[in-house]
């Protein structure tokens, strides 16, 4: 894990990712060369553009049933310039819909850490202290994929006063139906009450601005515990990285 390290640190060594990741080479003809490597089908999709992913710094905060789906997302098509954030470990009731959660009692951060060269992890609570003292002005997207609140208020804040690209994710949990999954501005979003307590919040602290969610307009299920559906979530977590790609290239 990362707790203690400055910005240039945790970027230190993308640069060598890059390099380690390009090592196959095949030649089709005497012009043509392929790389063969874990990003030959995104480099031929992007075509000049995959550079673009490659130099990019996406800052992830959360790494659930939906961030954890968008880290993986994003650092398959090449976007391996990833600090993500959480303070939790893995526990057997993950394992329904979060990707390596196999990983029992292990910190998240530090899970992404080993499975995706590369990546860096920032073992903390997301809190005033930590958003006043943590650098947000290197990234070129902010992704909130938190559960508190609190939390995403500080984000949107934060991102909002340094006009930081930041996309948020609402209420995932209760559905069943990923093809009722939207995008639209934090203030037009339906049927999501988690989204409308989120607003409510932002209005009592003044927020004026406005950024992308992803929300659904399935109603929650009636039920008083807070089940999941991993086609649900992991949708949300690849739609946040869909659009952040769409961002980071159109």
């Amino acid at each position: 894990m990362a707790e203690n390290l400055s910005n240039a640190d945790l970027f230190k060594n993308f640069e060598e990712v890059k390099i380690n990741s390009n090592e196959a080479v095949t030649q089709n003809s005497d012009k043509d060369f392929i790389k063969i490597d874990r990003f030959t089908r995104a480099r031929a999709l992007f075509d000049e553009k995959f550079e673009i992913l490659q130099n990019a710094k996406i800052l992830v905060c959360g790494c659930g049933g939906v961030g954890g789906a968008a880290i993986s997302a994003l650092y398959r098509s090449g976007v391996t310039h990833l600090i993500v954030i959480d303070n939790d470990k893995f526990e057997i009731t993950n394992q329904n819909r979060q990707i390596l959660s196999e990983n029992l009692g292990v910190y998240k951060t530090a899970v992404f850490e080993q499975n995706f060269s590369g990546v860096k992890g920032i073992c903390e609570k997301i809190d005033e202290n930590f958003v006043r003292n943590f650098n947000f002005s290197e990234f070129d997207f902010v992704i909130d994929a938190v559960d508190d609140i609190k939390a995403k208020i500080l984000l949107a804040k934060i991102c909002a006063q340094n006009n930081l690209n930041f996309i948020s994710s609402m209420g995932a949990a209760k559905r069943l139906d990923p093809l009722q999954i939207r995008t639209a501005s934090v203030w037009k979003t339906k049927n999501d009450p988690f989204a409308r307590k989120f607003r409510e919040e932002l209005k009592k602290d003044n927020f004026k601005g406005d950024f992308e969610v992803v929300f659904s307009l399935e109603l929650p299920q009636d039920i008083k515990a807070l089940g999941s559906f991993m086609a649900v979530t992991a949708t949300f977590g690849n739609i946040l990285a869909a659009k952040v790609i769409e961002k980071l290239i159109f």
